[in-house]
């Protein structure tokens, strides 16, 4: 999300970071962008809290003191975006150039490499690269696999020579998101320099980036969180309010809406998707915008409120950061309630 100059609405823009700019458009199949910030002796400010109701935010501020904001969906986007303006900041001061803008320049990709076409053979049910379930570190991954058999299943398929070339190709998935980091040794090396690094590595775990890759842990009522949950296709994630059962309090917590089977998940917005602090099966549930909210007193949330009644009566309430947010999370609910098991 990005914030008007003018009007100062909030719109979703879709975002490129080259090495000298951001630029934005108004969607990811325009050739030419609506707009351009210069980078070149420009400040980031992150988290910014020039905005009550909103979080996740970050200000890039040029050198013509003009202020941009940007809002992510999601703690964990909000970090990768923040990190790499970041270091095409420093390149900039140290007139170099952003290495992470080209993976195909920076690794050195042959031109005929489809990286797209590449991922669609990997996630083959019958001969893609299997899903495992792996205990590690009193946690349990679940549709993960191992640095070393992504390596393997490249050199088995001929897509690579040797472990070298398998090791150039897994970095370039990685780098270009179709690869994701799961657990901590696999997270240190995506972390290293300008570029991610591939681990070629059993102890080094890795998962699709839409699968159904979850991490078991316990709800905040130490009831285990079951498998079945997580195998639905995400359909909308984000991050709103949400008041409390016990305290009455408000935090803001990031959402999952996952279908088939249908359900909401939620987490601290604070730390990653591994352990979720709950969830809520919407089979049967009914989700309505509301007013005002019973327990809640009127200073502590006003406006764009709504909630949901699960089949066992059970009440949520919610609230969004804007009036047309609330309107796509109701929607959407409604929508997985009605569809999905």
């Amino acid at each position: 999300m990005r914030r008007g100059t003018l009007l100062n609405s909030w719109k979703v823009v879709w975002v490129v970071l080259a090495d000298d700019a951001i630029e934005f458009y108004k969607k990811k199949t325009d050739n030419s962008p609506k707009g351009m910030i210069p980078l070149k002796d420009a400040k980031l400010t992150s988290p910014c809290q020039d905005f009550t109701k909103r979080t996740l935010v970050f200000k890039v501020s040029t050198a013509k003191n003009q202020d941009h904001f940007f809002q992510a969906s999601h703690l964990e986007e909000r970090e990768v975006w923040v990190k790499d303006i970041k270091r095409a900041l420093t390149c900039l001061q140290g007139g170099k150039k952003f290495a992470r803008k080209s993976t195909r320049r920076s690794i050195r990709l042959p031109e005929n490499v489809n990286l797209s076409e590449l991922y669609v053979l990997m996630k083959d049910q019958d001969s893609g690269v299997k899903e495992l379930k792996v205990e590690k570190d009193k946690r349990l991954f679940n549709h993960c696999f191992t640095g070393n058999n992504v390596i393997d299943w490249l050199i088995s398929e001929g897509k690579a020579r040797n472990r070298a070339e398998g090791l150039m190709l897994a970095t370039g998935l990685l780098n270009e998101g179709f690869l994701l980091p799961a657990g901590d040794v696999s997270k240190d090396g995506a972390e290293k320099g300008a570029e991610c690094v591939f681990l070629d590595q059993i102890e080094a775990l890795y998962y699709f980036a839409d699968s159904g890759f979850f991490c078991e842990g316990y709800s905040s009522d130490e009831d285990v969180i079951m498998k079945e949950e997580f195998r639905g296709a995400i359909v909308k994630q984000g991050c709103l309010l949400k008041q409390g059962h016990r305290r009455k309090n408000w935090k803001v917590r990031k959402f999952i809406l996952r279908d088939d089977p249908a359900y909401i998940h939620y987490y601290d917005a604070t730390k990653g998707e591994d352990d979720p602090l709950g969830s809520i099966h919407l089979r049967g549930s009914v989700v309505t915008a509301v007013e005002y909210v019973p327990d809640s007193k009127r200073q502590e949330v006003d406006g764009n409120l709504f909630e949901i009644i699960t089949s066992d009566e059970v009440h949520y309430y919610l609230q969004a950061a804007t009036a047309d947010e609330r309107k796509d999370w109701i929607k959407a609910i409604q929508s997985v309630a009605k569809m999905g098991k």
